[in-house]
């Protein structure tokens, strides 16, 4: 991507350190891919960010999604009310969070943010739906601990038809206090339909600070909040449908996705990365290809062992890199590191891709491509001729299981200095392109400066879209 000066310099200051942990393999058998119908119900994700109330006592207050009534809850702006944003709902005792409206189009998953006030002790909560208006609830799921200072998310399958309405409640009583926030609703049992035939599913990872700094590496971003289903809801997109359609810096690639009878969401914040948890609904064995752009926290080592174990049974792998010295969040770590941390140092099998990434920058046009058929390169999105680095890095192949596809413009045909490759692990596939620029598409939240990659080499969109559907195993 190409180097923003409001970021470089306190980058310059970081250290890149790779940290070694061991984890026992995991190695579930995939589950069914199935073509659900899922997206936000209206009005959601809430967010806390509108309406004011400041005090404890119970009244209602117009929020985004609608009228809510706090009892023993308000919205907290303060330094210790943990949030994104602004605000989030504070609430003590045994106050509650209810819903004054019905979504009409049911209610499948929810998932909630939460976290301890300040410095508070830890409190339980409760989810609760109603399908006759608020006259009677019925718990949902499990009572949920709050124990955190930063935010964590719960999720709940509710899947209720028809008109539904929400509570929450805290149920330990007591002084401590806790934050909700960024409440997600999926509808359920709804007419979007799914896709059809050989419709594949996507998935967009947000949860290693892929929004930090200047970057947008995400679909949608709605008041600051990566929501799991991009808002307006896919089921709206036409063959005639802008990439502004969503607000995220890879919007025109999902949206590409889309028009083509694909489903995508991205991984919010908070959500886990796992494979072969059912309880988890976002579960990599529920996707055909997961993408991660430009990570800038290191992968943990049960999601190393997750993302490993998700391409070795058949997931494909979508990564994307940046440059030596991008370290967004200031952590010590960029993501020519934290690829070859994921490389490096799991439990699964050291150098399954077959390359490392280089620690360098890069700024050139390319189209010292690959000859031959390779449907990367020449498949149904048309032909690649040439790739555009903004400042990235380059890729070196050391193994017979990666094949180069592009190289930089003065380079021979070897395994040095690569812009973009192939690899298998397993009855898996990976692409890699080291450098996030060609697939961001130029909108992103207001502030961020990005930049038009995706259209200003129409060969950008082309590799994104041949490289997405080889690794779901469409060409």
């Amino acid at each position: 991507m190409r180097t923003s000066f409001r970021w470089l310099a306190a980058s310059l200051l970081s250290l890149s350190v790779l940290s070694c942990a061991k984890q026992e393999m995991v190695s579930p058998t995939p589950t069914a891919v199935s073509a659900s119908a899922d997206v936000s119900a209206t009005g959601f994700p809430e967010t806390f960010e509108s309406g004011t109330k400041t005090a404890y006592t119970a009244g209602s207050v117009t929020l985004g999604s609608g009228s809510w009534t706090l009892d023993d809850a308000l919205l907290g702006n303060t330094t210790a009310d943990h949030k994104t944003g602004t605000q989030s709902a504070r609430v003590r005792n045994l106050g509650t969070l209810t819903m004054n409206f019905n979504t009409t189009a049911g209610v499948g998953v929810v998932t909630v943010q939460h976290a301890v006030y300040g410095t508070d002790g830890s409190s339980q909560w409760e989810l609760w739906a109603s399908t006759n208006s608020g006259s009677s609830y019925a718990k949902v799921g499990s009572t949920i601990t709050s124990s955190s200072t930063t935010l964590q998310t719960a999720s709940f399958t509710v899947n209720l038809a028809g008109s539904v309405r929400l509570q929450i409640r805290k149920t330990s009583g007591g002084t401590n206090r806790i934050n909700l926030d960024n409440i997600t609703v999926e509808q359920y049992g709804g007419t979007t339909p799914p896709p059809t035939g050989t419709g594949k599913k996507f998935l967009f990872d947000a949860t290693h600070a892929e929004t930090a700094g200047n970057a947008d590496w995400v679909l949608d971003v709605d008041n600051g909040v990566v929501p799991r289903y991009p808002t307006p809801a896919a089921s709206g997109i036409t063959s005639t449908t802008p990439e502004t359609y969503w607000t995220g810096a890879l919007s025109s690639w999902g949206v590409a996705l889309v028009k083509q009878g694909h489903q995508v969401e991205n991984l919010p914040v908070g959500t886990a990365i796992t494979y072969g948890n059912t309880s988890n609904p976002q579960d990599l064995a529920n996707y055909n290809v997961f993408v991660i752009d430009e990570p800038n926290t290191l992968f943990t080592s049960a999601e190393k062992t997750a993302i490993l174990s998700f391409v070795r049974n058949g997931g494909g792998l979508f990564m994307i890199s940046d440059h030596d010295v991008s370290d967004r969040n200031n952590d010590g770590y960029d993501s020519p590191a934290i690829w070859n941390d994921l490389m490096n140092s799991n439990s699964v099998q050291a150098n399954p891709f077959g390359f490392s990434i280089d620690k360098n920058n890069i700024v050139e046009t390319s189209s010292n491509v690959r000859t031959g058929t390779n449907a990367i390169l020449n498949g149904s999105q048309g032909t690649v001729t040439q790739i555009k680095y903004s400042n990235g890095a380059t890729i070196t192949v050391n193994s017979t299981v990666a094949t180069p596809l592009i190289w930089r413009s003065t380079s021979t045909q070897g395994n040095a200095n690569v812009l973009c490759a192939s690899s298998t692990f397993g009855t898996g596939r990976v692409v890699v392109v080291g450098d996030s620029s060609p697939a961001d598409d130029g909108t992103g939240s207001p502030g961020n400066t990005v930049y038009p990659g995706w259209t200003e080499i129409a060969s950008h969109a082309k590799l994104h879209m041949n490289a997405s559907l080889w690794l779901a195993k469409l060409q």
